[in-house]
């Protein structure tokens, strides 16, 4: 499996810098594509020793593109799924032709997709999946569907079937625009399931995947920051400008030492309950994110938000990229578990 950052950073440099970054089909689409053809999605699995690798690669993408990031980690995300709860076929995709693959597991009450007609491992699938991300971009997803209300059951769906319509009318978003995440609609359409009934959620891979994501609002925040210490480096002299940078490399620093001691717990422990660590690490990192957002904001202005459309783009993507943390709602089930003493004490 493949970990060249620098290659990764070259192969997509293109996109990187395209004309109109928020049109949202055929860039993002080729950027994936060429992931693929370039065995660039095959990163190293959750738990497997080379955790941080993983990371390091998703923070690459992220600091390239987070819309980007967004088809890259749910299409590895759905990979490492794959072969976490299908070890007998090594991961091997349920369809013959390879393609960009996504996961969509939100279950908002008023969109929920149902599950019919079983014979084996087959199923037809009615309902509205709400955020779909990328939908349109896709070949294939792994969606949450209920056969009843006790556990999800985790479907693979070919996506360019009958019985599958797409609806973006809901995704009015400005940050992450370019996803077009929207809605999608099943009409008897065939799936085929994959593992038992609320394997998604209980398998060691659920939580692990949580702490990726937070390595992608790493890679964004990385970013953002090495904007303003170009500025410094070839800047006049700003005390106040050099203040922020050095909140934003603590903030930073901090988040990284998080990021690579919860990795090593994970390689440490793979099969273990990751919940604790990664929604410690979760939080640390999204604490960090918003440090470097307003210290980065503060000493730049508005220039780099109105005249640099890379720094542009990464910055309104962020605001609404880590709102995949529940913010206090995370906080609060987080010191619920501290306290109740369900953990060791603060001592070094």
């Amino acid at each position: 499996m493949r970990d060249d950052a620098q290659g990764l950073e070259s192969l997509l440099a293109d996109f990187a810098h395209r004309d109109n970054p928020r049109v949202p089909d055929a860039p993002l689409r080729h950027a994936m594509q060429r992931c693929l053809h370039s065995g660039l999605d095959q990163l190293p699995l959750p738990g497997s020793g080379r955790t941080l690798e993983r990371w390091r690669q998703l923070s690459t993408v992220a600091g390239i593109d987070l819309a980007l990031l967004k088809l890259y980690e749910g299409h590895t995300d759905a990979l490492a799924i794959l072969y976490e709860l299908r070890p007998q076929e090594l991961g091997a995709s349920p369809f013959e032709t390879p393609g960009i693959w996504g996961v969509w597991a939100a279950e908002p009450p008023d969109a929920r997709v149902g599950v019919s007609q079983r014979h084996g491992d087959k199923v037809r699938l009615n309902g509205r999946k709400a955020w779909c991300s990328g939908a349109q971009q896709l070949d294939y997803a792994l969606l949450t569907a209920w056969a009843s209300d006790d556990a999800p059951q985790l479907v693979a769906v070919d996506l360019k079937q009958p019985g599958v319509r797409f609806s973006s009318e809901t995704w009015q978003a400005v940050g992450m625009a370019g996803t077009a995440s929207g809605d999608v609609h099943f009409d008897g359409a065939v799936g085929i399931c994959v593992g038992n009934s609320g394997d998604y959620l209980t398998r060691p891979g659920f939580w692990q995947g949580g702490a990726g994501i937070a390595a992608a609002w790493y890679g964004a925040a990385a970013a953002l920051a090495k904007s303003l210490r170009t500025h410094r480096h070839h800047g006049r002299p700003e005390p106040h400008a050099d203040a922020h940078l050095g909140s934003a490399d603590a903030a930073l620093c901090g988040a990284a030492a998080a990021l690579r001691e919860c990795a090593s717990w994970i390689d440490a422990h793979p099969r273990d309950d990751a919940s604790l660590p990664v929604q410690r690490l979760r939080a640390q990192v999204e604490m960090a994110v918003e440090q470097v957002c307003r210290h980065v904001g503060r000493a730049l202005g508005a220039t780099p938000f109105c005249r640099d459309p890379h720094f542009a783009r990464l910055a309104a993507d962020l605001q609404v990229f880590i709102r995949q943390s529940h913010a206090e709602r995370d906080l609060a089930h987080l010191g619920q578990r501290i306290a109740t003493g369900e953990t060791e004490d603060w001592s070094l």
